[in-house]
């Protein structure tokens, strides 16, 4: 496999003998057969092929995705993935969207799961915007609505931007039904929800709607019971979770837990939750939070019986209580929103020994952490 891992001259001149070879994948006089097939690899079998093109480092795919048609569609597929998950080759890639001091530049920066940062993503196409949402869908970003604001008014949009890291570029995919912002999204059973928000005119939202991939759509489904925003979502054994946020303005923050079931298409209600969540993250089959009243403790939910633990988070270089989370290797991140030369990053191994879940490690942000996403591919 040197020849596909060592740059773009390389898998160029793969393509090239993939031109010239006098036989097919399968057995014929020519590299395109008469029915116009083309094999990803010359003379294999293109489920040998497609087994060698997985072995490849994940460094090089958007070379990769510069050989041929054949070879850029593949990597994007879900197929690509699945062999690579088989395989034993997902990389585990930190995705963080940063900030200057100024607060005048976002930019997307990545990071292995040594803290190395790889590139600096594109520029997210479309305007700055706030409120918006973020999530992961077979292997790739996607970066779903928010607002842009002029002269203290807020206009929300339904814009919809997808990151692929295979190929290191931006597509814009179709754009949400409603118009929102300060709203919950999370993938279940490889379907993207968004649900509530504020929509047009400042108006709370109860609204929710899905993304297929398949199908490239949104599709509104049952609304909430009630408006809700500022809250976020999660998915745990194939339900839809919402909490945090607040209902209204009038009833104040919501400790009720909105739950979505995708088979029978209900929401039903649980009275566990948690207020005014400032950073929340799934790492296993738990869910952490720090809440703004608690904001040097984790908070730890555990939906297989609903129930909720505190663990006291511990002062590294900094009094600063507001953080960003961040998953890598099997531990939890902990990102100072305010970009703190003295601060050292917290990190939370919960597999680790009583006493011993916390530790310090030198991957940190170039500037402040606005949200982070983990990406294996």
């Amino acid at each position: 496999m040197p020849g596909f891992v060592c740059g773009k001259k390389r898998l160029t001149e793969s393509n090239t003998c993939f031109a010239n070879h006098s036989k097919d994948a399968r057995g014929t006089g020519s590299m395109i057969a008469d029915d116009g097939y083309v094999p990803l690899l010359p003379r294999l079998p293109d489920d040998v092929a497609k087994l060698c093109l997985a072995l490849v480092p994940r460094s090089e795919f958007p070379t990769m995705g510069a050989v041929s048609t054949r070879w850029r569609s593949f990597i994007r597929s879900k197929e690509f993935i699945t062999i690579r998950k088989q395989v034993g080759m997902l990389e585990e890639w930190l995705y963080l969207l940063t900030i200057d001091e100024e607060g005048k530049e976002s930019r997307w920066e990545v990071l292995d799961c040594f803290g190395n940062k790889h590139r600096v993503l594109p520029p997210m196409p479309g305007e700055f915007k706030m409120g918006f949402g973020v999530a992961v869908l077979h292997g790739k970003l996607l970066v779903m609505a928010g607002c842009t604001v002029y002269e203290g008014a807020a206009s929300p949009t339904a814009d919809v931007y997808q990151y692929d890291c295979f190929l290191n570029s931006w597509d814009k995919l179709s754009s949400m039904n409603v118009a929102r912002y300060d709203f919950a999204c999370a993938e279940v059973g490889g379907m993207i929800y968004v649900v509530g928000g504020y929509g047009m005119d400042g108006d709370s939202l109860c609204s929710a709607e899905v993304y297929n991939p398949d199908t490239g759509k949104w599709t509104l489904i049952e609304s909430l019971r009630r408006p809700r925003w500022g809250c976020f979502a999660c998915g745990f054994e194939g339900k839809l979770y919402v909490m945090g946020g607040r209902s209204s303005f009038t009833i104040g923050n919501s400790k009720c837990v909105d739950m979505y079931n995708p088979v029978d298409h209900t929401w039903t209600e649980m009275k566990n939750g948690c207020v005014m969540v400032t950073a929340q993250a799934v790492l296993g089959k738990k869910l952490f939070c720090i809440e703004w009243k608690n904001q040097r403790k984790l908070a730890i939910f555990n939906p297989e019986d609903n129930s909720w633990k505190m663990v006291p988070v511990p002062v590294t270089g900094s009094l600063s209580i507001a953080f960003r989370f961040g998953i890598l290797d099997g531990k939890l991140l902990l990102f100072s929103l305010k970009n703190e030369p003295g601060y050292r990053t917290l990190s939370y191994d919960p597999e680790a020994a009583p006493g011993f879940e916390w530790k310090t490690t030198d991957i940190k942000p170039s500037g402040s952490c606005l949200c982070s996403v983990t990406i294996k591919a």
